[in-house]
């Protein structure tokens, strides 16, 4: 396999991302000229290479002969002169402009004037790096995902500077590597970075608020966002540092308070704790407490009690979901109010009308037996505005579902929940086979308050004709290993339904960036999908 018009390539840098990336290129049959600051780097460089092949080789993905060939057409050197003869350089040193900037002066001196040059940041300016040379329309910014022979994303990002023929002979080689390319615009973390971040972000803000705890979180969006791993797990996988440098970078351009770095975030990478190359981090990892990062906490098993009997008043979707989950779990379902006296749990699941649901909720508080949970399934309406509706808000709790027929209940209590009720309602959630998660009484609970703004971010971007929707969709599934992109997303969980958790977020907030993006409302209006 040729890269089309690249046959020699360079690469600066042979840290983790770079030695991945100078890998890429050489499996894809390209001669590699690795560069780095001395020897002592350079042979720590060699052995990212060989390491990297060498577990390929272990698990079976790559013969011992494969191996020395890829390593064969690397060659390694602390000289810049020997980049020369380079058709393409890539730039892969630590996120620093200024160290950046460097770097493509000695390129600028000892590159071919047809050369092009790329860098591999993930959230500076490539025009700011471009600019700095003497040859800014042959700049592009090549962005490859951790660890880059596995990942199949690399975001192409062309400046207003940049000629489109360097651009779309990046992309060719990207492909003819077996990656998936999406080429957009100079903007502070691209597509998947940019997206993410925001995420990742609010998460430690919700934790430093007091929302839910770390683990409560990373479980609410494993099991009822359906992301490979929680945000902090995530975090600390990517490195607080790294997660610091991305924010200050994006909020540099986009002010956005959301992209303002969460002070715990701060803090933690000013006391040394930087996640998992540490020892610690919003996790700890060290041998002892090995199991502090699995998200959630294991307790001994309760003896064996009697299933819950409970009450589902409503119908739809998610009752039905409701009804077949606690039928599933053994347990007696009763619909009829007139039935209701003898529940545990009574669970309320009529539509999203605060007046039907205070009407109904107060009509469940009348017969339900003392001690009962009264629960209700709101997903926009504060759970307080409906307890305040009974005689007996002490026994309210919201019961928040971010699936119908999903794993995951989100527990919320109020200011006037009695204690011990949150508790109970958890318990019984458990006899159900649900898993349960606690948080505030607060416009969107876990899961949606954190879902729904990314997803409004990707329409936003979408709206400003940024990157399409196969591109936004292919960085979050290919780039940061998500299960479905945000655009198919929203699709799936249904626009209206976005809109309207949106608003809660806005109204209780008033935070502008969480208002509707107008593509999502113009798209209600006019009845229609995204795609």
């Amino acid at each position: 396999m040729s890269g089309g018009s690249f046959s020699r390539v360079g690469v600066v840098g042979l840290g983790t991302m770079g030695a991945g990336i100078a890998e890429v290129l050489s499996r894809g049959g390209l001669a590699v000229v690795g560069i780095e600051i001395n020897q002592e780097a350079l042979d720590r460089g060699r052995g990212n290479l060989e390491g990297s092949t060498g577990r390929a080789v272990k698990r079976g993905k790559l013969t011992e002969e494969a191996q020395r060939e890829i390593l064969d057409r690397i060659t390694l050197s602390t000289d810049f002169a020997d980049l020369a003869e380079c058709d393409l350089v890539i730039e892969a040193v630590p996120e620093r402009l200024d160290l950046k900037r460097r770097v493509f002066e000695q390129l600028d001196r000892v590159c071919r004037a047809d050369a092009v040059l790329a860098t591999n940041t993930s959230s500076l300016s490539v025009t700011d790096i471009a600019v700095t040379t003497n040859r800014p329309a042959a700049i592009v910014g090549v962005h490859f995902f951790n660890p880059a022979p596995v990942m199949r994303l690399v975001e192409i990002i062309g400046t207003v500077l940049t000629e489109d023929g360097a651009v779309a002979r990046v992309a060719g080689l990207v492909r003819s590597l077996g990656k998936t390319p999406v080429t957009i615009g100079d903007r502070a973390g691209f597509v998947a970075n940019r997206l993410l971040f925001g995420y990742l972000n609010q998460a430690a803000t919700m934790l430093e608020s007091g929302h839910a705890t770390r683990d409560d979180i990373d479980a609410a969006m494993k099991t009822g966002g359906g992301l490979p791993m929680g945000p902090f797990t995530l975090m600390d996988l990517i490195g607080l540092d790294t997660c610091l440098e991305v924010l200050e970078a994006i909020y540099q351009e986009s002010r956005d308070r959301r992209h303002a770095p969460a002070p715990v975030l701060r803090e933690l990478v000013t006391a040394g704790l930087l996640g998992r190359k540490t020892g610690r981090g919003f996790y700890s990892y060290d041998k002892t407490a090995s199991a502090s990062a699995s998200g959630t906490e294991t307790e001994a098993p309760a003896a064996e009690a009697p299933q819950p009997v409970v009450g589902v008043v409503g119908s739809g979707t998610l009752a039905v979901a409701i009804i077949a989950a606690a039928a599933r779990a053994g347990s007696e379902v009763r619909s009829e109010l007139s039935e209701l006296a003898g529940c545990e749990l009574i669970i309320e699941a009529a539509a999203e009308d605060v007046a039907v649901k205070r009407s109904l909720f107060a009509a469940v508080a009348d017969v339900a037996a003392p001690g009962a949970v009264l629960a209700t399934t709101a997903s926009t309406v504060p759970v307080i505005d409906l307890a305040m509706a009974t005689d007996r808000p002490g026994d309210v709790v919201g019961l928040h579902f971010p699936e119908a027929g999903g794993g995951l209940v989100e527990i919320a209590g109020t200011v006037v929940t009695a204690p011990g009720v949150t508790d109970k309602a958890a318990t019984l959630a458990g006899r159900l086979g649900l898993t349960a998660v606690r948080c505030r009484d607060r416009a969107g609970f876990i899961v949606d308050a954190l879902r729904f703004p990314y997803l409004n971010d990707a329409a936003a971007m979408l709206e400003a004709g940024y990157a399409d929707a196969d591109s936004i969709d292919a960085a979050m599934t290919l780039g940061c290993g998500y299960p479905t992109g945000p655009i198919a997303d929203l699709d799936r969980l249904g626009l209206e339904r976005a809109v309207a958790v949106l608003r809660a977020l806005h109204a209780e907030s008033r935070e502008p960036a969480l208002a509707p993006a107008p593509l999502l409302e113009e798209h209600v209006t006019a009845g229609r999908t995204l795609r």
